[in-house]
């Protein structure tokens, strides 16, 4: 429940944001620098992508640093990821 909470709020701020094509979203990803990314929603039913909803819950809550949805991972991580759901 309180991830869709968070989806629900960060995808309603992405509707207002340019770049993001129907289907898609934003997140921010990075150790350090964050860097945005546009994925696909049909990765949010992916198990893999869900833990990393998850570990976003515990380290921001619904309070991320970037204003949309932050992926606490690495880079080359979510790469590596997305590569994979793709």
């Amino acid at each position: 429940m309180a991830i869709r909470n968070m989806l629900r709020r960060s995808l309603s701020s992405e509707k207002r944001s340019t770049g993001v094509p129907k289907g898609h979203f934003a997140v921010y990803v990075g150790e350090n620098e964050k860097k945005r990314f546009v994925i696909p929603v049909s990765f949010l039913n992916h198990h893999f992508f869900q833990e990393l909803l998850s570990q976003a819950e515990e380290e921001y809550g619904f309070d991320h640093p970037m204003g949309g949805l932050t992926i606490p991972c690495s880079e080359d991580l979510f790469v590596n990821l997305t590569s994979i759901l793709r």
